[in-house]
C-alpha cells in the first residue's frame, strides 16, 4: 500500500472510532489557548486543565500576565513542571502581545513564532483551534509517536515529521489528523504499553507488523 493510501485508510478508521475528536485543552479565547499550550509541554493536558481555571481568573488578559510577578506566576503553574521556564515564556510572550498587538494573539504563523515559548506545534494549535486557520499539522508527542510507529514518517524531529506528514496527508485533513492521533494515542497507542491487540490499525502499523 502506498503511503498516501495508507494515511487515508488510517484517517477513515480513526474518524469512525473518534467522531468527536477535539483538542483536550480547555480554553475560551486565543490567549487562554496559547498559555495552555505553553503549559502543556512535558505535561498532560489533564494536569493543565486543573491549573488553568484559577490561573485565567487571576490573569484575565495579556496585560495581567505581562505585569505578573515572575515568582508568583511560576508558583501558580508549578504543578505543570518546568514552571520557571514556562512562567518566563508566558510573561515575555504577553509583554510582546501588549506592546505589539494590543494584547491580542496574532493570526499568522510568522508573528506567532516570534513569541517566546512558541514553536510550530504551538502556533499550529493556536491558529487551527482558536482561529480556524490551518497552516500545518501540529506535531505533539502523540502525533510524533504514532506517525513513527505506523511507518508514516522516517524522522524523529517534530519539524521534519510535520514536513513529511504534509506531503502525504491531504490538506483538508490537516486539522483533524493530529486530533485523531492524539485521541488514539491517549486511549490505545500508549507510550509505554500500547494496546496493540485492541487496535483497529494494527495491520497497517509497521511497529506491530515488525514484531508479529
Amino acid at each position: 500500500m502506498e503511503l498516501n493510501e495508507k494515511v487515508l485508510e488510517i484517517i477513515k478508521r480513526l474518524k469512525e472510532l473518534y467522531p468527536d475528536a477535539k483538542i483536550a485543552l480547555n480554553f475560551e479565547n486565543p490567549l487562554q489557548l496559547l498559555v495552555a499550550t505553553i503549559l502543556s509541554a512535558q505535561c498532560t493536558d489533564e494536569r493543565v486543565n486543573k491549573v488553568t481555571p484559577d490561573l485565567f481568573k487571576k490573569y484575565p488578559n495579556a496585560k495581567a500576565f505581562a505585569e505578573a510577578s515572575l515568582e508568583e506566576l511560576a508558583e501558580d503553574i508549578k504543578s505543570t513542571g518546568f514552571y520557571q521556564q514556562k512562567a518566563r515564556y508566558i510573561k515575555e510572550a504577553c509583554k510582546i502581545l501588549v506592546e505589539k498587538y494590543g494584547g491580542e494573539v496574532p493570526k499568522n504563523m510568522e508573528e506567532l513564532l516570534e513569541l517566546p515559548g512558541v514553536a510550530r506545534k504551538t502556533a499550529n494549535i493556536v491558529l487551527a483551534n482558536a482561529y480556524g486557520i490551518v497552516e500545518g499539522i501540529a506535531v505533539d508527542t502523540h502525533v510524533s509517536r504514532l506517525s513513527q510507529r505506523l511507518g508514516l514518517v522516517k524522522s524523529k524531529d517534530p519539524q521534519k515529521i510535520e514536513r513529511e506528514l504534509l506531503e502525504i496527508v491531504p490538506k483538508e485533513e490537516w486539522f483533524i489528523f493530529p486530533l485523531l492521533l492524539q485521541a488514539h494515542g491517549r486511549k490505545i497507542c500508549l507510550a509505554k504499553k500500547p494496546k496493540c491487540q485492541e487496535c483497529l490499525l494494527k495491520e497497517l502499523c509497521d511497529a506491530y507488523l515488525s514484531q508479529n
